[in-house]
Formats: structure tokens, sequence, C-alpha cells
């Protein structure tokens, strides 16, 4: 009874052990450096992307303000007059 009470422990111990990912060498450590290291600079890339645009915007003139409905009532009886005068020539 105890022969398989110590065998059960065992496959259990061994059975966790062999779940966990196999340890990685100098070479795998390498490799998860560089992976990381580009992450990094693939961030830092995008952080320049960003600044540039907010850059970019503020350079930009600004939206036209919207007309009020004086402006723009007289913005519409310009526009038929002038429609009229090109008719009657």
């Amino acid at each position: 009874m105890k022969l398989v009470v110590v065998f059960l422990a065992l496959a259990l111990a061994a059975a966790s052990v062999l779940a966990q990912p196999p340890a990685k060498g100098p070479e795998g450590r390498q490799r998860e450096m560089q992976q990381r290291q580009m992450q990094q600079e693939e961030r830092e890339r995008m952080r320049e992307q960003m600044r540039d645009v907010y850059r970019e915007r503020q350079g930009r003139p600004e939206r036209p303000r919207q007309m009020t409905p004086e402006e723009r009532a007289k913005l519409r009886r310009d526009v038929e007059e002038t429609s009229r005068d090109l008719r009657r020539k």
C-alpha cells in the first residue's frame, strides 16, 4: 500500500514537471531579448509617428467657423441676385 502511495506521489510530481515549458538555453534567451527589443522599437516608432501627426495638425489652418443666420441669408440673396443677372445676359 505504501508503495502505491509513493508511486502516485512520484507520478503527480513528474506530471507537473513535464507540464512545464522546457528550460530556455542561452539562444532562447537571446531570441526573446531580440523580440522584446523589436517590440520596444516598434512602440517608439509609433510614438514618433503620433507626435508627427499632432505637430502637423497644429500647423494646419483652423476649420472655417459656422456662418450666422444673417450671413447665410445675405449669401443666399447674393447668389440668387447673381444668378438672375447671369440669366439676363
